[in-house]
């Protein structure tokens, strides 16, 4: 995945934002939004102290994978996860199937909502995805109580492929279900 990330020309801009590679020096800011309560609600790890965070954070593993995003000239107001994988294959096409599907995930701090940030940000991924990662489908999911996931997902014209039923275990609601989107680049460069 690293190999693959550092053929992307960072810091990558749009509209309204910068995106670039996480770095150590991202921690203060990205628990500054990862600590709320709003935004622990739908994420896998909330750690509920700075050093637990830190320990998560800085992760080599994790590091490597996650991406930071801001207004153009403003500090990080998001993440995201890009975690490039090997699409599932017979053992005699493996080799085809190698570095060719990307993992996707999001947060954006609560005070920048409903503004389409989030939105710009992971249509941007999808492009980086598509152009320079040579990505051919995008993957992302969710808890299905979280709407704003999902329907981000779907304004980005992402299908859903998957209503898994009581499938994921959630900290404080319980088993609830799930949902897996996918967009294949194909369908990204038809919209284009």
């Amino acid at each position: 995945m690293t190999d693959a990330l550092d053929r992307v020309a960072w810091p990558v801009r749009t509209d309204r934002l910068w995106i670039r590679r996480a770095t150590s020096d991202d921690l203060d800011a990205t628990w500054e939004f990862r600590r709320l309560p709003e935004v622990g609600e739908w994420i896998s790890r909330a750690p509920t102290t700075e050093d637990a965070y830190a320990e998560q954070f800085l992760h080599e593993g994790r590091l490597a994978g996650t991406l930071v995003f801001g207004l153009h000239e403003g500090p990080v107001i998001g993440d995201l996860m890009l975690r490039v994988e090997d699409a599932w294959a017979q053992a005699e096409v493996a080799d085809r199937a190698a570095g060719t599907q990307a993992e996707l995930g999001w947060v954006l701090h609560p005070a920048y909502a409903g503004r389409g940030l989030a939105t710009e940000a992971v249509s941007e991924l999808i492009r980086v995805c598509a152009e320079e990662l040579g990505i051919r489908r995008v993957v992302a999911q969710c808890f299905a109580d979280n709407e704003a996931s999902w329907r981000l997902m779907e304004r980005l014209g992402m299908r859903r492929e998957a209503h898994t039923v009581q499938e994921s275990l959630h900290r404080t609601r319980g088993w609830v279900d799930g949902y897996l989107y996918a967009l294949l680049v194909d369908e990204w460069r038809a919209r284009r």
